[in-house]
């Protein structure tokens, strides 16, 4: 199954395979052994094959990891605290 997904990254990264003719891109994942899925979905616009292999490949991935996780927020420090200054008697008061 993922080799589906690799194959459909190679034809959209590859203009020669992205705008290829139906024949000559059902020869080239022919030729890279591809999933009967994919080939038949390029050769003969079928696609229900291919719809339902990546969905169970879809539900596979996201039945392990349902959500992304995420980090922790920090906790909203709080400046520190400083000491008021002690009073000195000054000249005047002595």
């Amino acid at each position: 199954m993922t080799d589906t997904i690799d194959l459909l990254e190679a034809i959209g990264q590859d203009a020669s395979l992205r705008y290829a003719s139906t024949e000559a891109l059902t020869r080239v994942l022919e030729e890279a052994k591809a999933p009967a899925a994919l080939t038949s979905a390029v050769a003969f616009g079928e696609s229900s094959r291919l719809f339902e292999e990546i969905g169970s490949l879809w539900k596979e991935r996201n039945h392990v990891t349902t959500r992304p996780a995420r980090e922790e927020e920090p906790d909203e420090e709080q400046p520190p605290e400083v000491p008021a200054p002690e009073k000195t008697p000054s000249s005047s008061e002595k």
